[in-house]
């Protein structure tokens, strides 16, 4: 099925590992995906890199709003954009330093901010009727974890940044909604948690199903939700 015919799909973080999942399910349902890096050895060492309608752009530092700014004036006519960049900390608070509190809003709420800002700016007028953006955050940022307060705190804004935009771009068909993992099963959070139970995980080809499809135009109903994507955990 090439439900997004053509259209230009904006993906974040489209090199690691989540992102990848959800890129190779666009180019599978034939979208133009437009993807913003920063690591030049990530990107090679991306799946997709060389596939027809995949499109890398870069460097670009997804926290500084100029860059940002640039990278979508560049592109045609935005369907969709989805925001997978972010990063993680964890340590108690006593232990937690205002810059590592910065630094995870940086990395998780600024990025995201920014970039739902400049993917409207392209979606209107461009000749789609409405868009999607689709963001992620975590499920820590509902069901509260010990030693994660800069972690946490900046995934609570990127929901309430979620559920703000959805009630605000509704109205022009622009549904803005995101998914909120437990640990995702990727090589790197399998080596830190050697011990735990893997199969409970959620995979990136399984969250990437449900965040395709909040980004499709087959989505025709759903906007403002934070939807759990836990697997079995």
């Amino acid at each position: 099925m090439n439900q997004f015919d053509g259209r230009c799909v904006v993906v974040t973080g489209g090199t690691g590992a989540l992102g990848s999942g959800i890129v190779g399910a666009l180019l599978d349902g034939g979208a133009e995906v437009h993807v913003p890096w920063r690591d030049r050895a990530e990107l090679d060492r991306s799946p997709h890199a060389h596939r027809a309608g995949f499109h890398a752009r870069g460097p670009v530092d997804l926290s500084d709003e100029s860059a940002v700014a640039s990278f979508f004036a560049s592109l045609p006519a935005v369907w969709a954009s989805i925001h997978t960049v972010g990063g993680f900390a964890m340590a108690p608070l006593c232990e937690t330093s205002a810059e590592t509190f910065r630094r995870m809003h940086e990395l998780n709420v600024v990025s995201c901010f920014l970039c739902c800002r400049e993917a409207v700016r392209r979606m209107r007028g461009g000749g789609y009727d409405g868009g999607r953006i689709v963001n992620v955050g975590a499920r820590a940022a509902q069901v509260s974890a010990p030693g994660m307060v800069a972690y946490t705190s900046a995934k609570a804004a990127v929901a309430a940044l979620t559920t703000s935009l959805a009630d605000e771009l509704r109205h022009e068909g622009i549904f803005v909604n995101a998914v909120m993992p437990s640990i995702i099963d990727t090589p790197q959070n399998r080596e830190a948690m050697a011990d735990a139970d893997h199969a409970l995980w959620p995979t990136p080809t399984a969250i990437a199903r449900t965040v395709v499809f909040l980004a499709s135009p087959d989505n025709r109903v759903t906007h403002g939700a934070l939807v759990p994507v836990y697997g079995a955990a």
